[in-house]
Order: C-alpha cells, then sequence, then structure tokens
C-alpha cells in the first residue's frame, strides 16, 4: 500500500481494533467496578462511548465474557508483575518488595479492582475455573518469592504459605476502600503499606 492509499494496511486493521477493544474493555471495568456485576448492564457501557451494544459483542461478546477479560486482563498482570520481580538483581527481601508494591499497585487499578471484587459466583463453571487457575498461579508466584528470600536469609524463617496469604490479604483489601482522589497517590500508598508489612517479615 502507498501511503497515498485510503485503505489500511493489515497491521493498521489489526492496532484499530485493539485500540476500540481496549476502550470497550476500559468502560466495562469501570462500570463493573461501580455497579458490580449483576447491577451493570452492556448497555450503560455502550451508551458510555456512544456506540451500540452488539458492537461490544462484537469485540468481546456476552456479559460474562467481557466480565472474564476484565478479571483475566488484572491477573495476567499481577502474574507478569512476579515474573519481573523475579528478574531482579539483589536479595530475595528486595525482589519480593518490589512485587509487593507492584502487587498493590494492580489492585488499586481498575482491573485489579476488579479481579478483587469480582466472585466466583459470577461466573460460569468454565469462567471460574479459568479464574481460580490464574489466581492460583499469583498465590504460587508469591510463595515462590518468599521461599527463595527465606533461602538468601534475607528475611526470616516463616510458613511461605501463611505469609503469602497474609500479605495476599493485606494488600487486595486496599481494592475496596483506596480513591485516586485522595491526598496521596496508589504508589504511595503501596510503598507504605509495603513498608509496614516488611517490618513483620525482616530479620530481627
Amino acid at each position: 500500500m502507498t501511503d497515498n492509499s485510503p485503505f489500511q494496511t493489515a497491521q493498521q486493521k489489526h492496532n484499530d481494533r485493539e485500540a476500540k477493544r481496549q476502550a470497550v474493555l476500559r468502560a466495562a471495568v469501570r462500570i463493573f467496578n461501580e455497579r458490580g456485576f449483576h447491577a451493570t448492564l452492556l448497555e450503560d457501557v455502550a451508551t458510555s462511548l456512544g456506540i451500540s451494544k452488539p458492537t461490544i459483542y462484537h469485540y468481546l461478546g456476552n456479559k460474562e465474557q467481557v466480565l472474564l477479560h476484565c478479571v483475566v486482563h488484572g491477573l495476567e498482570q499481577l502474574i507478569d508483575a512476579a515474573e519481573s520481580a523475579r528478574q531482579e538483581p539483589g536479595r530475595g527481601i528486595d525482589r519480593l518488595r518490589s512485587y509487593l508494591r507492584r502487587y498493590a499497585e494492580i489492585n488499586m487499578d481498575d482491573f485489579g479492582r476488579c479481579v478483587i471484587r469480582t466472585g466466583d459466583e459470577a461466573l460460569s463453571e468454565e469462567g471460574r475455573t479459568k479464574f481460580r487457575a490464574l489466581k492460583g498461579q499469583i498465590d504460587q508466584a508469591m510463595r515462590r518469592l518468599i521461599e527463595e528470600a527465606i533461602e538468601d536469609e534475607s528475611i526470616a524463617p516463616c510458613d511461605p504459605k501463611l505469609l503469602a496469604f497474609t500479605l495476599a490479604g493485606a494488600l487486595n483489601w486496599p481494592a475496596r476502600w483506596f480513591s485516586p482522589e485522595g491526598k496521596q497517590s496508589r504508589e504511595e500508598v503501596a510503598g507504605q503499606m509495603v513498608d509496614l508489612l516488611t517490618q513483620g517479615f525482616a530479620p530481627r
């Protein structure tokens, strides 16, 4: 295709479709977070973007499929954050802290909040299976970081499973109370929370 052609290349078509898909996804996740799955109508999502309901079906599918796209996106962000942290240099405690900060930040953003606020009951059996499998990956990733920190003695010996549950429980909660309109950014809140939690597992 020449520069003067009015027709899009295959890559341009793909980019255009993906941009529209992401816009629909972002609008949907915000309404899910505000109203909950059962109170959200796809008509409301469509109206917020000035598009038709069939357009949402075209890009993402039905309401459950839209929700599953939202939670999978949030879960994949958490998994990617764990992998990135494991590649960082330094002590195990430093890699764990890095992951925990990112974990908290993601949970205070739209897609992470959707993960925390979505219960299994909102999904079909197939959706629940995928949701639980990804959550299991996140739990295992956090445990690995904890185990590596215990091995290099940068954190005190402890039960990795119990510590992972404790940390996740603490850092999941801001998904329900954090407000981006508040005095502190999500990065500041995440950093302070991780500092407080670290005092509990650092060597004495």
